[in-house]
């Protein structure tokens, strides 16, 4: 998976970098199908805001969040993206079975 990471009023230092790649990885291991991620961290005054695009095969992913601290805001985005990707497993499988399902029965007849 590719990785962008990019930075608005904020250097990205390699702790950073460091700590969004081992968030992103925990995502990547509940769907392999993720072609790139593009990662965008911005402070402002006291709000510090990371939101995320993941690109998978036939969709796309949005997930942002917004706190004080930049690390928790991190967190929390990478907690959403992670039930987005949970939820597009369950629903590529509920396809794929009701297809089979589908295919059964058609061939019972």
């Amino acid at each position: 998976m590719n990785l962008q990471l990019t930075g608005h009023h904020l250097e990205i230092t390699p702790p950073i970098r460091e700590y969004v790649t081992a968030k992103l990885d925990r995502v990547t291991r509940h769907f392999d199908d993720a072609i790139d991620a593009s990662v965008i961290l911005s402070a402002n005054k006291l709000q510090h805001k990371a939101e995320a695009t993941l690109h998978l095969r036939g969709k796309d992913l949005h997930a942002e969040s917004i706190d004080t601290d930049m690390y928790a805001a991190i967190d929390a985005m990478t907690d959403k993206l992670d039930r987005l990707v949970i939820k597009q497993k369950e629903m590529r499988l509920d396809k794929r079975t009701q297809g089979e399902t589908i295919r059964k029965m058609s061939a019972s007849e």
